[in-house]
């Protein structure tokens, strides 16, 4: 949908306002010796950016048995632990700017994925060994990264969606094991609810804005009705809130 090209091992993609301090901050994250991001290329003569293919599966929806393996869960929680680790140099460099495709949350604690999803972490067999798409990067908290990727890796969605793991407990298991292998301390489990909320209604909102907007991408989403999956799992995650903060 971003009309993403392969040729070879770049990937070529159409860049936005935001790209060329997505191309410094990934600079950013080699340099730091953090390899587990697309390397940046800069952009071509019609002004795509380029990046490096990183070798490896993503998973997309629904889920296979393969993707729902603990072992993935696992990783992929360990991954955005270093990430975030690695990316907080960045905000106290002399390249660190404001201006993203989203806007920046409080506190500024580390650089957002936004979108920490299977689809975006490249797994070689089920060990997570990079992350790409970093176009919708932003400064923001931990846990704003966290609640997006609990939702996305339980994942939080109801019985009559084929994507997700069958029932409410198993998927807040699932949930709290991901919180325990990032390392998340149990004062910053509360409130996750809300904030799957907060940040599910964030993106259900910049969906129907863009596709408004007649952007092309999000067109393409709302013809698909992802904005129906994201209300329906709204309204999912809304009415067990009070189970999932009591068991995460």
């Amino acid at each position: 949908m971003s009309e993403v090209i392969r040729i070879g091992n770049f990937i070529y993609r159409k860049s936005g306002p935001w790209s060329q301090q997505v191309q410094q901050f990934l600079r950013h994250l080699h340099t730091q010796g953090f390899h587990r991001v697309p390397e940046p290329f800069g952009f071509d003569e019609d002004g795509r950016e380029i990046v490096s293919y990183i070798e490896g599966e993503t998973f997309d929806y629904p889920l296979t048995e393969k993707a729902k393996a603990v072992n993935v869960l696992l990783s992929a929680a360990q991954l955005l632990r270093v990430y975030h680790d690695a990316s907080i140099n960045f905000l106290n460099s002399n390249l660190y700017s404001q201006n993203w495709m989203f806007p920046c949350k409080e506190p500024q604690e580390v650089m957002c994925h936004n979108d920490f999803a299977p689809y975006n972490i490249v797994f070689q067999g089920e060990q997570a060994i990079g992350i790409i798409d970093f176009e919708t990067i932003h400064p923001g908290p931990r846990k704003w990264d966290i609640a997006y990727a609990l939702y996305r890796f339980a994942p939080f969605t109801s019985k009559d969606d084929e994507d997700g793991v069958e029932g409410i407990e198993n998927q807040i298991k699932r949930a709290r094991l991901f919180c325990q292998a990032y390392g998340l301390v149990e004062e910053d489990k509360k409130g996750m609810a809300d904030l799957m909320i907060e940040r599910l209604q964030e993106l259900l909102n910049f969906l129907i804005k863009s596709a408004n907007e007649g952007n092309k991408k999000y067109v393409l989403n709302f013809q698909a009705k992802h904005h129906i999956k994201y209300m329906n799992d709204l309204e999912y995650i809304k009415s067990n809130k009070f189970l999932i903060e009591k068991m995460l």
